[in-house]
């Protein structure tokens, strides 16, 4: 299999905490079809009756999520495809945004581009102080487009125009957690753990019913974003088929 389209995404299930991981061999990138997966699996385990509460993670211990596929990215030859990929995290924020169910994110490293984005799409989420932060789509001559709603939300407007526009410079995990990306940032990836086993077994113990209406709360406002995301992915998706893009991906490419 080719290395590009190689990853996985795993689904488990315990104690009422259906825990979705996904993984890539490029530094957990995700490329289209994984994010196609990954919406499929969010979806799927919001309606799911055997789970009150989700989870999602990344393998590894290194870089939670590279964010986009940069070799699908460069070969992208048409608007059409183009709208098609960044679709893709489209869809999985609007997943997380509407399965119903309270989503909880483990982040233990590097988290760039995507990768903050599916973090800041999350209810409540936790990192290590490894867990550092950029908005790298500037750099290679796109932008922040379809997650920009989801890190905005979460961090406000100055912070995200901060990450978005200093597309080179990373944040650390204690500034997110400043910002309001993070609740918790713990030392190390077990402390981590702990305390997310911690967390998450006394949360599923509240009423559903409880859980489920404060997720609508929490999302009050963000009805048009099916819509919004979609003219966003239109952004991203015409940007990517310029020569500045595509000499800047390359460019990363080539290390």
């Amino acid at each position: 299999m080719d290395k590009t389209q190689a990853g996985h995404i795993t689904t488990t299930t315990e104690n009422r905490i259906c825990t979705i991981t996904f993984f890539h061999p490029m530094h957990n990138s995700l490329p289209g079809k994984l994010l196609g997966d990954f919406r499929d699996a969010i979806y799927e385990a919001g309606a799911s009756e055997d789970n009150d509460l989700i989870v999602i993670q990344s393998e590894g211990e290194r870089t939670y999520c590279a964010g986009a596929s940069f070799h699908e990215l460069v070969a992208i030859e048409d608007f059409a495809s183009g709208k098609s990929f960044f679709m893709g995290f489209a869809n999985v924020i609007n997943a997380i945004r509407k399965c119903g169910k309270i989503v909880i994110g483990r982040v233990h490293g590097k988290a760039i581009g995507g990768g903050v984005g599916i973090a800041s799409a999350c209810d409540y989420c936790m990192a290590t102080k490894f867990a550092s932060i950029k908005l790298s789509e500037l750099a290679v001559g796109i932008g922040p487009f379809v997650i920009g709603p989801a890190v905005e939300r979460k961090v406000g407007l100055s912070a995200f125009s901060q990450m978005a526009l200093n597309a080179t410079e990373w944040q650390t995990a204690e500034w997110a957690k400043q910002k309001g990306l993070f609740t918790e940032v713990f030392e190390t990836s077990k402390e981590l753990d702990e305390y997310i086993t911690h967390f998450t077994t006394n949360l599923v113990d509240k009423n559903p019913k409880a859980l489920t209406l404060l997720k609508g709360i929490f999302w009050k406002g963000t009805e048009h974003w099916d819509d919004l995301l979609e003219e966003r992915a239109e952004m991203s998706g015409s940007l990517v088929l310029s020569d500045y893009a595509k000499n800047s991906i390359r460019g990363f490419l080539k290390g």
